[in-house]
């Protein structure tokens, strides 16, 4: 999707996203002229792959709402140490940075954070599960760090999948009106739907 006007450019039918998937699709789209400049996505490991294989020069955003979904969901809404309420506490501010003064605040506390809390984590019987919750998301917000804050930099980089999501949530709502369909109807129905949904979207122009 186009994050300026919002405009579907591809879409491809597929059973499970992976990189075999992805690459083939992307490298029809780079044969094609596509070469974004930034690309906001969740952080599936196997779509960056093909993305930094394809478009090794495309910036990466991170979408903020996956990364706090994910982190406030290991941490579990009642989190049963201080370091895991410390850490939500601090998850739920991220969506809500919109300068790089605040950006600078999120860092320093989240390092504040991990000086206060590293060694208690590291102490904690590797089995428990919080400790694999603390830590799953510790690794969460180290790997989506570097991606995390491109959108202060540029406005028309959207900070968050809102929008593609909220589209793909109408689409799996309306196919769920025709189940039973072969899997060629399956392709041409999602094939149409996207046509449609940008020919009323340029209808309103």
């Amino acid at each position: 999707m186009n994050a300026v006007d919002q405009t579907l450019i591809s879409n491809i039918y597929a059973k499970k996203e992976g990189y075999k998937n992805v690459y083939a699709w992307f490298s029809k789209l780079n044969k094609e002229g596509l070469a974004p400049l930034y690309i906001t996505m969740d952080g599936e490991r196997s779509v960056i792959r093909a993305i930094n294989e394809i478009w090794p020069h495309t910036k990466i955003q991170r979408c903020l709402y996956h990364i706090q979904r994910e982190g406030m969901r290991w941490l579990r809404t009642y989190p049963k140490t201080q370091a895991g309420r410390d850490l939500r506490r601090l998850l739920k501010t991220l969506c809500r940075i919109t300068s790089f003064k605040e950006r600078n605040e999120f860092i320093a506390s989240y390092v504040a954070w991990l000086n206060q809390y590293r060694e208690f984590v590291l102490s904690l019987p590797r089995k428990e599960v919080v400790y694999k919750d603390l830590r799953k998301t510790m690794a969460l917000i180290y790997n989506a760090l570097p991606d995390m804050f491109r959108y202060l930099n540029d406005s028309k980089i959207p900070k968050t999948t809102n929008t593609l999501e909220s589209f793909y949530s109408r689409l799996k709502a309306d196919y769920r009106k025709h189940r039973g369909l072969t899997e060629k109807h399956k392709i041409s129905y999602l094939n149409w739907y996207c046509y449609f949904k940008n020919r009323k979207y340029s209808n309103t122009l």
